[in-house]
């Protein structure tokens, strides 16, 4: 069982079959995470703010038995395409990892089976959620490219 659990938190940090977003971050500044290219209806940070919460989200899930549902899909995106300074954006990307690496040492425990029930009320397993964490921000990842190459700040 160990053994799956490491297989997932790799694909949880990203890298077997999607770039890790911490290679990404590296071609964006904070100067251009709000632009929107053209065409494209979002901007890296709209969609990286997304990526965040919605991973929070399912890390309060898994963990909290008195977990609260938000609202979709207004709570789970920003609700303007800007940010007050370059210390909100460091600060967005240091939740984003701090969480990932919550969920990731959640997942490591011992007594969290992977096909247990996440709560109470629901059938959804652990692996389920993890599974869902993995498809979400490999999706959002694939987006964050696009946004990149359409801002021409990727080289390839």
């Amino acid at each position: 069982m160990q053994e799956i659990k490491n297989q997932l938190i790799e694909h949880i940090k990203g890298g077997a079959a999607f770039m890790p977003v911490q290679d990404l971050l590296k071609f964006i500044s904070s100067e251009e995470i709000c632009k929107r290219p053209k065409d494209l209806p979002y901007s890296f940070y709209e969609i990286f703010y997304h990526m965040r919460f919605a991973q929070k989200d399912i890390l309060d899930y898994v963990k909290n038995e008195d977990y609260i549902a938000h609202q979709w899909p207004q709570d789970y995106w920003p609700k303007s395409n800007s940010l007050n300074s370059s210390e909100d954006w460091e600060l967005l990307k240091t939740n984003y990892f701090q969480e990932q690496q919550e969920f990731i040492n959640y997942i490591k425990h011992t007594n969290n089976d992977l096909s247990r029930p996440v709560n109470s009320e629901t059938k959804n397993s652990l692996i389920r959620e993890i599974l869902l964490v993995i498809e979400h921000n490999a999706y959002h990842t694939g987006q964050l490219m696009i946004v990149l190459r359409s801002l021409g700040l990727y080289p390839a």
